[in-house]
């Protein structure tokens, strides 16, 4: 029977999302700035950086809310030092995650087609 390997920086990757996600909620509602969740977090495998994916519920409004993260990535990596036990918390790279908006322009282009024509085979 094959056993499944579970690495560290997959566990260390899923705490980081736990604790950014709470942490970036309350920066969010403390700057002021647009709505943003976390959607992911990818950790190299010797821990070092950490890339945190995010979406916005406004899109038009993503580049102010990426630039406010930016801005904020020193004092959230103090927070997530204080939350988590690690030696050493990986230096956050935040990236705009736009699978989501990309998703709904497609639906929105799917439900914007007219209904395709029946085929005339019978004449």
């Amino acid at each position: 029977m094959a056993q499944k390997s579970f690495y560290r920086s997959d566990r260390v990757s899923a705490q980081l999302r736990r604790e950014l996600g709470t942490l970036v909620h309350q920066a969010v509602r403390e700057h002021g700035l647009p709505s943003i969740s976390v959607s992911d977090v990818e950790v190299t495998r010797d821990l070092a950086h950490a890339k945190v994916f995010v979406t916005a519920l406004q899109p038009e409004r993503s580049a102010e809310a990426m630039k406010g993260l930016k801005e904020l990535t020193k004092p959230l990596r103090y927070e997530l030092g204080k939350a988590m036990k690690l030696r050493h918390v990986p230096e956050l790279h935040f990236h705009y995650d736009d699978s989501v908006d990309r998703g709904e322009r497609i639906e929105h282009l799917l439900r914007e087609k007219p209904p395709a024509a029946p085929d005339d085979e019978s004449a």
